[in-house]
Formats: structure tokens, C-alpha cells, sequence
């Protein structure tokens, strides 16, 4: 069984998935089979691939363009004369949709992770690499860029709570215009807004192709949380089987890099470029949330916190580490690993400092609740007020004081 990830939205995605609400429910499994070779008879074996049925390029339960990461998965499961069945399963929820279906028996691996044991490791192990997914420069042909010092009095669309939006976040001389997707960086590209969008490199040569007949060219970059080596991530208890996929991958890399071109990944050797921002949630990294916390909560909504609210003093270091953990998985790709945020208005570490006594029932209403017209999902049918209590206690580690305030 096979998982395509969206991810790689890198993974992240999005940062795969491509999606601007950043809300979308986890939808109900559906599967279908579709046989990939002669093999298929009832005493075979399917893989299973878990797939986004909506994150193109990687995936889609459209069988006249099912995606780059689905057709790997095609070509794996012919090798392996092994028929391929698929379960469609949104990605947006980062790590939880690695617990949800390969660590939870649903699948046997997932294609698109990235190539790291510090992710989610020793539980999950890894294949070789299968492809490198990349941010990206994208201008008219004629711009040349080799380098962000070249950007230089350009307008740059740049995704919003990206590393590119950290690594442009201090150069005054380059003039941002924060976008929420790829499709709308190339969009401001496509309007003359902006002379060049820094975007998830997979999706802009996916629209470049599909949308705007190749016009543009797209120049991958490489640096800390610019780019990531993807591979098939496999529960620790599989190892026969990733095993037998590695054993195949050798005689399949002609084919995956043509698979690639096919749906416009670009290939071209990347440029160097120094960041000083985390990776994105690596199944979404190619769109982010604008997530933002209101001004202060209602009457109504601090009543109701008070029946859940636990003292932070009563917060253990086991409170502590499990909310860290489930921030950095769900909430790290907008507001930073570890809270790190360079975006004066969702920097966590400034909860007290902006919002004093009324933090906790800020924090409350918002995960609760949400805030829908700026992306950021309501958490309360997701985690549970536990979870949300840890990470509030996690956060509560890392307030800044008025002194060391950005």
C-alpha cells in the first residue's frame, strides 16, 4: 500500500494540497482498483496508494492526469507486478495525516516525505530518494536571476509565511508583495504586479505548462527550507517492502525524471541561496494559511474557556513536550517551528505582550473557533482541548518581554 502525500505542498505545503482556505475537512476514504499489470488476479496483493484526490501536480482522482507522485506510484506497483488500488485522503493536517494513514495500518508508505530521519523518525523510514522539490524564482525569460542580489528594486510576489518571505523579510531593497498561493504569485506575475514571484517551484512549473504556455522561467533554488529531497516513506514495521521498492527504483529514475517533466516540475540546477527560516509543514508547503489572532475575544467565549482552562502553572513538562509536538505538526507551517515567526503579527512568542491578561482567551477563541477569512482553520473538531491546553503550555515557554520584544 502506497500513500501519495501532498505535500511536499515538499513535503511542505503546503510546505502539497493546494488549497486557500486552509480549513478542509479530513474526508471519508473512498477506494477504487485499478489494475497496472497482468498480475492482476485475486491472490495479488494490491498496493494501496493513499492519495489527495486535489493537490495537481502531485496528485488527482482525475485519471486523465492523475499526478507526478500517483504515476510513480503506478510505475512502482507495474515493476512490482502488483496491482494498484487507491484511498483518497486529504494532506492538508501535515503529520497528523502520516499518523492518520501510514502509521495507523491504512497504507504501507507514502510517496513525497521528505528524505530525513528527523522527520517523524524512527517511526517512519525512508526509500532512496525519488525526486528534489524546490522553491523558485519565476520571471519573464529574459530576467536573468542567479541570485537573490539580483532582485534588487523588483517587486517580488512571495508567499506568505514561507521561507522565501523570511529570507526577504529584512532587504529593503526589494519591494514584497505577499501572495497566499503559487497561483496567485503567478497571477501577479501574469498582471505585471510583481516582476518576479518567489513561489513553490513544483506548482508554478505545473501552471507555467498548463496555464501560461510556458512563458516564464522558473529558477530552482536550494538553501535551509528551500528545498528537500523527496522519497517513499515507510512504517518502521515495513522494511520488506521498502526494501523491494528500492530493490526497483534504479530502473525506474529515466522514467520518474520524465514523469516529472510531464507534469512541469522544474529541473534546472538550482542557485544557492542562504535562509534563515524552518521548513513549511512538508505535505502543504506550497500554500500557507494567513492565520492571525483577533483583536479580543467576546464576552461569550471567555465564559466558555473557563470551565477547560488549566492554570499554567499546572502544566507539566510532559504538557510542555506534547504541545510542542503538536504545534510543530500542525501549526509550524504558518507560524513557525517552535513558534519561530518573523511576522511581528503572528508571532506566538508575543501572545502576552500583545494581548496581556485577555492571552489565554485570545488563544482559546481563536484555535477554537478560527478565523475563516484569514485562513486560519478552526481547530476544535481537529484536536482536542487537551491538546490545545499543551500547546497553550508550550507557548507559555517561549513569551518574549517587552525588552526583547522584534
Amino acid at each position: 500500500m502506497l500513500v501519495i502525500s501532498g505535500e511536499f505542498r515538499g513535503l511542505c505545503t503546503n510546505h502539497g494540497v493546494r488549497r486557500l482556505s486552509g480549513f478542509l475537512a479530513m474526508v471519508a476514504i473512498l477506494a477504487w482498483v485499478e489494475p497496472t499489470s497482468a498480475a492482476d488476479t485475486s491472490d495479488v496483493k494490491p498496493l494501496r496508494l493513499c492519495a489527495d484526490p486535489a493537490n495537481l501536480p502531485y496528485s488527482s482522482d482525475d485519471a486523465s492526469k492523475p499526478g507526478f507522485y500517483l504515476e510513480v506510484g503506478q510505475v512502482i506497483g507495474k515493476a512490482l507486478g502488483r496491482p494498484v488500488a487507491y484511498n483518497w485522503y486529504k494532506t492538508y493536517f501535515g503529520k497528523r495525516t502520516v499518523r492518520v494513514t501510514l502509521l495507523g495500518g491504512q497504507c504501507d508508505a507514502m510517496i513525497g516525505l521528505p528524505l530525513s530521519d528527523d522527520f517523524m523518525g524512527p517511526a517512519v523510514i525512508f526509500s532512496r530518494r525519488i525526486s528534489t522539490q524546490t522553491y523558485a524564482l519565476v520571471a519573464a525569460k529574459e530576467k536573468a536571476i542567479n541570485s537573490v542580489e539580483d532582485l534588487r528594486g523588483s517587486r517580488v510576489a512571495v508567499q506568505y509565511q514561507t521561507a522565501p518571505q523570511n529570507l526577504l523579510a529584512l532587504r529593503d531593497d526589494i519591494e514584497k508583495v505577499s501572495v497566499l498561493s503559487p497561483e496567485e504569485g503567478m497571477k501577479a506575475l501574469d498582471l505585471g504586479t510583481a516582476d518576479v514571484a518567489f513561489v513553490w517551484g513544483p506548482v508554478a512549473g505545473w501552471l507555467n505548462k498548463t496555464q501560461y504556455e510556458n512563458r516564464y522561467k522558473i529558477q530552482t533554488v536550494e538553501g535551509e527550507g528551500l528545498s528537500w529531497d523527496a522519497a517513499i516513506g515507510f512504517s518502521k514495521t515495513s522494511k520488506e517492502l521498502r526494501d523491494q521498492v528500492d530493490a526497483v527504483l534504479p530502473g525506474l529514475e529515466q522514467t520518474i525524471v520524465d514523469l516529472a517533466t510531464k507534469y512541469g516540475l522544474p529541473n534546472d540546477p538550482p542557485i544557492a541561496v542562504h535562509a534563515f527560516a524552518t521548513a513549511p509543514n512538508p505535505l502543504t508547503p506550497q500554500k500557507a494559511a494567513t492565520a492571525d489572532l483577533p483583536t479580543a475575544p467576546s464576552p461569550s467565549a471567555i465564559v466558555a474557556i473557563a470551565s477547560t482552562e488549566r492554570a499554567p502553572d499546572a502544566a507539566s513538562s510532559a504538557n510542555v513536550d506534547a504541545g510542542k509536538e503538536v504545534f510543530n505538526a500542525t501549526c509550524g507551517h504558518c507560524h513557525g517551528i517552535d513558534a519561530v515567526q518573523s511576522e511581528r503579527r503572528i508571532d506566538l512568542r508575543r501572545l502576552q505582550l500583545r494581548y496581556g491578561e485577555n492571552a489565554r482567551a485570545t488563544f482559546w477563541t481563536t484555535v477554537h473557533e478560527g478565523r475563516l477569512s484569514k485562513g486560519m482553520p478552526a481547530w476544535k473538531e481537529v484536536l482536542t482541548d487537551d491538546a490545545l491546553n499543551d500547546i497553550y503550555a508550550f507557548l507559555l515557554t517561549l513569551q518574549t518581554s517587552a525588552g526583547t520584544a522584534n
